[in-house]
């Protein structure tokens, strides 16, 4: 520790210095910079009211400079405690998108016939004991399905570009261009549970289905049309590109870690609950994308289990197999994108989320409208 001003109450004033009369004695000045102890006087060849000084001055000095220095670093502290409690990198304003949990209560209940009782017409019957509505044909009619549904929250940062080596079977690397999309899962523990009243009837109530998997389906499919008007069949699923993980990674995460679609899939989401923000990272890939895209969208499977399925009529057969001709469809998030380029200069920052001006028909949304729950 520095000496510091040092004075003596015999005679006047006078100000001594460490480098001036104690020069000799130290040799240099110590500071706590310096992680170094200076070398220790033998106090019996010190003044005693020099002793005496430095013990009153110095003692309340460092009981102040101890107390600033708790008050400045405590909140600091505090706050850094808060990060590191929460697996949510801080992004600036607008860089990260929330898309929150959608619940719909017609989704907890499906009213069809069982086409597989219904085609056999023999069972079709007028009975003598009972009434007609009592019948297994009848019964089979309007059937209710109820069932628990969940949804889970999606955070994206923007859809981004980038090069990455990627090895090929011939041994070598080929450069290639990756079209990618950083996101975030989230177990908010939304759900509907249908509920059978003391009358018979249901009424559905929120609550939480506890533990739940996210086994993705990221699909980037072309909105354009060609000059007939016609849409351009086009679609690029999820790929799981290893050597693309770590340069994406660096780029957006470097404290961070991000999973592939395979590794995000056996990670179990707890319910979440109160401010602190949890969730698990992951990157869906695509590659060889045509250049030529301009209007686009990103459905996004596995964020719910919510679904739907029709039996088409004359579809199915007496003698079938059960199920034949049933079509399930899944509820999926669909993100709508544009692109005002080209294929000779492709650039991320051209890349816009929500569907082109004048454009959202090619999306089958409204005109703004960014996103859009749909049944595939």
């Amino acid at each position: 520790m520095c000496l510091g001003p040092v004075v003596r109450t015999v005679g006047p004033l006078q100000e001594l210095s460490a480098r001036g009369k104690f020069a000799g004695k130290w040799g240099s000045i110590y500071t706590a910079e310096s992680g170094l102890l200076p070398p220790q006087p033998d106090q019996d060849s010190l003044p005693s009211e020099i002793i005496h000084m430095r013990i009153t001055f110095f003692l309340p000095l460092m009981r102040t400079i101890s107390t600033a220095v708790l008050l400045i670093v405590t909140p600091s502290l505090l706050h850094a405690q808060d990060i590191l409690n929460s697996a949510d990198p801080h992004f600036a304003p607008g860089v990260l998108t929330t898309i929150p949990p959608d619940l719909n209560r017609e989704d907890t209940v499906s009213v069809r016939d069982m086409v597989e009782i219904r085609a056999n017409t023999k069972l079709e019957r007028e009975p003598f004991s009972t009434t007609k509505s009592r019948t297994l044909f009848e019964m089979a009619n309007s059937l209710h399905f109820r069932r628990d549904i969940w949804c889970l929250e999606l955070s994206f940062k923007p859809l981004r570009m980038t090069y990455v080596d990627i090895p090929q079977t011939s041994g070598k690397m080929q450069r290639k261009l990756v079209w990618y999309l950083v996101y975030r899962i989230r177990n908010t523990g939304a759900g509907l549970v249908p509920q059978q009243q003391a009358d018979g009837t249901f009424a559905t109530q929120e609550g939480s289905q506890g533990e739940l998997q996210f086994v993705p389906q990221f699909l980037l499919t072309s909105q354009d049309r060609d000059r007939q008007g016609t849409p351009v069949r086009k679609a690029y699923l999820d790929r799981i590109l290893p050597a693309a993980i770590p340069v994406i990674q660096q780029r957006e995460m470097p404290q961070g870690t991000l999973l592939n679609s395979a590794q995000i899939a056996k990670v179990v989401l707890s319910p979440e609950s109160g401010r602190v923000v949890s969730g698990v990272w992951g990157v869906a890939i695509w590659e060889d994308v045509d250049p030529e895209i301009d209007f686009f969208s990103v459905r996004v499977g596995g964020l719910t289990n919510a679904y739907q399925w029709q039996d088409l009529p004359g579809e199915y057969r007496l003698g079938d197999p059960p199920g034949k001709g049933r079509r399930l469809l899944h509820r999926k998030l669909q993100l709508n994108f544009w692109r005002p380029g080209d294929s000779y200069a492709e650039e991320e920052r051209e890349i816009r989320y929500g569907p082109a001006p004048g454009k959202a028909d090619l999306y089958g949304v409204g005109e703004g409208v960014a996103y859009q729950w749909i049944y595939r």
